[in-house]
């Protein structure tokens, strides 16, 4: 009889989370790291980087920082080569970092704001994808996570470029878990909800949007980044190998709320 909960094990296996110096990526960071990864924790600043790890290792987790702004092409190959020289291949990246610049009316955003958003929220995770593929094939598969919000599917009001931005990185992936499924690689999409980070300060730190928000929730409240660390963990670990080309919602239940 296999055991489901050694299914759930991720010993021996390295993964690269981008964005994860704070908020959602670092306690996806820790989910994983928890369950046997080796993480590659991964944001803008080394400083930022490796404070979390070194926090990791003092709680005898296998972590190492690596900097790298995804918006980079050689930031983003330096990230991938540093990753293999160190730990020798890659089985899991979890697309985390994203960026938001803009609260308002779709109509008043510039141009630049728009090749801003893109570039990071769906051009990096496509671009990054495209240079661990090499190193999943050699390693006979791999999962790829890309996060992505409850806005790439239900249009909520001031976000709208990111809204779109993310919808892309919603058929990103499907296509991804179409070609590459053939070399053992899945690839799946978590969308949180609202959830308390500094990402989402704006939404959250105004009383009377939260309190108009966490009415019409299930839940009757916002989530924490710690909430959101399951879910990965699943899909990265060999208990979600059926799992490719899906969507999952870590929301409260936002997406059937009136």
């Amino acid at each position: 009889m296999n055991s489901i909960k050694q299914s759930f094990n991720l010993e021996g296996k390295v993964a690269i989370v981008t964005g994860s110096s704070k908020g959602i990526g670092k306690s996806i960071a820790q989910g994983l790291a928890e369950h046997g990864a080796k993480v590659v924790i991964s944001s803008r600043s080394q400083e930022a980087v490796d404070e979390v790890a070194a926090e990791f290792k003092a709680a005898g987790l296998e972590a190492v920082g690596i900097a790298c702004h995804i918006g980079k092409a050689d930031q983003r190959k330096h990230l991938v080569q540093k990753t293999i020289e160190h730990y020798g291949g890659i089985d899991i990246l979890v697309n985390n970092a994203a960026i938001n610049p803009i609260y308002g009316p779709i109509e008043d955003a510039e141009e630049e704001v728009f090749d801003k958003i893109m570039d990071v929220n769906v051009k990096a995770p496509w671009m990054l994808s495209n240079l661990i593929l090499p190193s999943m094939q050699e390693r006979g598969g791999g999962s790829i996570i890309n996060i992505a919000s409850v806005e790439a599917l239900h249009p909520g009001a001031g976000l709208g470029l990111y809204s779109t931005s993310k919808a892309a990185l919603l058929m990103l992936t499907k296509n991804q878990a179409k070609e590459w499924g053939q070399y053992g690689i899945r690839a799946n999409v978590l969308c949180p909800g609202l959830i308390k980070t500094k990402f989402s300060a704006a939404l959250w730190q105004n009383e009377k949007l939260l309190n108009k928000i966490e009415k019409t929730l299930p839940t009757s409240r916002m989530g924490m980044p710690d909430e959101m660390a399951g879910m990965v963990c699943l899909l990265a670990s060999e208990a979600g190998a059926y799992m490719t080309g899906s969507v999952y919602n870590a929301d409260g239940g936002y997406m059937i709320a009136g």
